[in-house]
């Protein structure tokens, strides 16, 4: 939609990621939940803004040295449809979607209550263990980095050898070149980090709410845009707009591209046994 989009971070507090660690999928879900209801709520509000909005939220639960620290990243459009669904309410503020500190004040009393609900109805498993051994394209392509990372790239790994393995992290309590650091981990201690993130089974870990909320999704974009006076977006790149089959009139997927003269290293089992490629 040709709005701005703003790009939103909601962060646990150490002593709730310590209680995260051994809890991760309710924990998790709470920070989903509470981070997505204090957005809608103050969006909805009329002394804010007085619309939905739509949110796409993606977890992250490691630091540059791949410590613990779970984070929730939005990215939510610069306005939403009005509570009557009559008219697109434009974001009030050019530097923030809503006023942060109230935000920020719904947020905390949010995931305390789902916190104290969540133990008192014995969700919550606490174990004692020792320390351990040591503008929309702009946004949109910022955000894009984030949806399949995994805690650490294998850009950032320098040696793996006897002594452990080293790898470049980012010290955030600094500004400048003293930010870039390097750091070696028994070997022991890197897979413990690692492993540390790898979410429970069937966890999503990239949500969307409000118009973006994937029953509704088409409609509310469809009826956004139509208040936005928009059209859907096309894009410069034919190769990737969905075409139809001149066969059958569904819908053709890309499924690799590859250049001129060379070949396909896809192989489909079709009925025929052939596939058409076009190479036009």
């Amino acid at each position: 939609m040709p709005v701005p989009y703003f790009h939103a971070v909601f962060t646990l507090p150490g002593r709730i990621a310590d209680i995260a660690y051994h809890n991760k999928a309710v924990i998790y879900d709470l920070l989903f939940k509470a981070s997505s209801e204090a957005v809608l709520t103050i969006a909805a509000d009329p002394k804010h803004m007085g619309a939905t909005v739509g949110i796409t939220a993606v977890l992250h639960t490691w630091g540059s040295a791949m410590t613990h620290h779970p984070h929730v990243h939005m990215i939510v459009p610069g306005g939403g449809i009005s509570l009557d669904g009559q008219r697109w309410i434009a974001c009030r503020r050019p530097r923030f979607i809503l006023p942060v500190r109230v935000l920020a004040k719904l947020f905390r009393g949010l995931m305390l209550d789902k916190l104290l609900a969540a133990h008192a109805a014995g969700k919550l498993q606490f174990v004692y263990t020792k320390d351990p051994f040591g503008g929309p394209k702009a946004v949109l392509a910022y955000l894009s980095r984030y949806t399949h990372r995994v805690a650490i790239s294998n850009r950032r790994l320098i040696a793996a050898n006897a002594t452990g393995v080293t790898f470049k992290y980012k010290d955030y309590r600094f500004e400048g070149p003293a930010r870039y650091k390097v750091m070696t981990l028994a070997t022991h201690e890197f897979i413990r980090r690692f492993l540390m993130h790898v979410l429970p089974t069937g966890f999503h870990r990239i949500r969307h709410y409000g118009l973006f909320a994937n029953s509704l999704r088409a409609e509310n974009i469809r009826r956004a845009r139509e208040l936005l006076a928009s059209t859907p977006p096309t894009s410069e790149d034919p190769r990737t707009e969905p075409d139809k089959s001149p066969c059958c009139g569904g819908r053709m997927c890309i499924i690799e591209i590859f250049e001129r003269g060379s070949q396909p290293h896809y192989r489909a089992s079709t009925p025929s046994g052939t596939i058409r490629i076009d190479t036009s």
